[in-house]
């Protein structure tokens, strides 16, 4: 049965567990290091124990991506449709601008916007396979102008193979865990390295990420997936079905409602139970919801989106846009009844690939606006500069750096 539990109680409540993310450095800081000294060798030894690979290589033949994306039934390809329109929309709404503008007379600056080279994609494929997150990552690649964009799929299912079909990203490798990071982060024969590795997964993947950022650009760490729920008043059912279509993910997940109801907390309590009877998912679900899961009696609404505010949620739901102007830290946020957190997961548009842990104080989802870089330009006329001298030459001076200021009365001179 799920928790129920004053405000007092919320501050230990919402403060997370410890992860087990230094133990998982320990593990895989030796994986790191064969990849890089060993390459291809060290790669495809842990790629065979670790994820069933029996493959003369870890790249996946092309033909099989074709044949994959012909088993797909004709229900599934449409989903890709839908979604993959949905998303690629979104994700061209997320690129920055190019442009330039007169500061002053004779000064003119701006910026140009250029894709990274090449990225890569970690796609999870243990437990569940997550074609969506295929999506969730590659098309924002594809719509920054990414020219090598890699995908890594641990156990290759057929949704995630003839769905890269469609999405016309042919570089597929099955390998997962830490050695993939490492053959994207470092190289090896048959894996390029790239500039970047975006994409959730388990704890070592997010250790080798943590150990490897500099050394290649990484999105951000990702702990357990969380959602939290703001709600006075709704129907128990659907508020337990968002719960649970939380809980579902991992034993480690956080499903929390918060709510002025006491009558609503116990009816949402007791439709847990009621949905947990029928979920093929519950032996995973109960887990989460009991370790990890609470609903929090509030006195007010505000006080709600305080309380979420101090959690910074990957995933934060409110009952109207009436209270979005008091949310200052959230991965992604869905409002209203009609606009389950399962819709963002798939086909609504907005990006999956969410921060957890707290890490939404810092930064939102996964954007198309991380697979470019924004470079900045400035052109100066002689009479502009000559204005500007005397503010940039002082600041120079004050600073100790005289060849600064000798660079800009070079050319005023005469």
């Amino acid at each position: 049965m799920i928790r129920i539990v004053d405000a007092r109680e919320a501050g230990r409540l919402l403060r997370r567990r410890a992860t087990r993310l230094a133990q998982a450095e320990r593990t895989v800081r030796p994986i790191l290091e064969a990849v890089k000294r060993r390459g291809d060798k060290a790669l495809m030894e842990y790629a065979r124990r670790f994820d069933g690979l029996d493959r003369p290589s870890v790249r996946v033949p092309v033909e099989e991506l074709r044949a994959a994306s012909l088993r797909l039934s004709s229900a599934f390809r449409e989903a890709v449709r839908t979604a993959a329109k949905n998303i690629r929309a979104f994700a061209r709404m997320q690129l920055p601008r190019p442009g330039f503008r007169q500061l002053c007379r004779g000064l003119r600056a701006g910026q140009i916007v250029r894709p990274l080279d090449a990225v890569a994609a970690y796609v999870p494929s243990g437990r569940y396979p997550l074609p969506s997150t295929l999506m969730m990552t590659v098309i924002p690649a594809q719509v920054a102008g990414v020219r090598s964009i890699c995908v890594a799929t641990p156990r290759p299912a057929p949704e995630i193979l003839g769905t890269a079909w469609m999405l016309k990203a042919t570089e597929v490798f099955q390998m997962g865990g830490a050695h993939a990071i490492a053959a994207f982060a470092y190289g090896t024969r048959t894996v390029p390295k790239v500039d970047r590795i975006v994409g959730p997964g388990n704890i070592y993947v997010a250790a080798a990420k943590k150990l490897l950022a500099g050394e290649v650009g990484i999105d951000f760490v990702a702990g357990p997936t969380e959602t939290l729920i703001i709600a006075a008043d709704g129907e128990p059912a659907v508020l337990a079905a968002d719960l649970l279509a939380q809980a579902e993910h991992d034993a480690d997940a956080a499903a929390i409602l918060i709510t002025t109801s006491r009558q609503l907390a116990q009816a949402v309590a007791l439709e847990l139970e009621q949905q947990l009877r029928d979920l093929p998912t519950a032996e995973v679900a109960r887990k989460a919801i009991e370790s990890n899961g609470a609903i929090v009696l509030v006195g007010s609404l505000e006080e709600a989106v305080e309380l979420a505010n101090q959690y910074a949620p990957e995933h934060l739901c409110l009952p109207d846009a009436s209270l979005l102007d008091r949310v200052r830290h959230a991965g992604a946020i869905f409002i209203g009844p009609h606009s389950p957190e399962a819709a963002g997961d798939y086909a609504s548009g907005p990006n999956h690939v969410l921060p957890t842990g707290g890490v939404a104080r810092l930064r939102g989802g996964l954007s198309a606006a991380d697979f470019v870089k924004v470079i900045s330009v400035q052109e100066l006329s002689a009479p502009a500069l000559a204005r500007l001298a005397p503010a940039v030459t002082t600041l120079a001076r004050a600073e100790g750096l005289e060849a600064h200021a000798r660079s800009v009365e070079a050319r005023i001179r005469g």
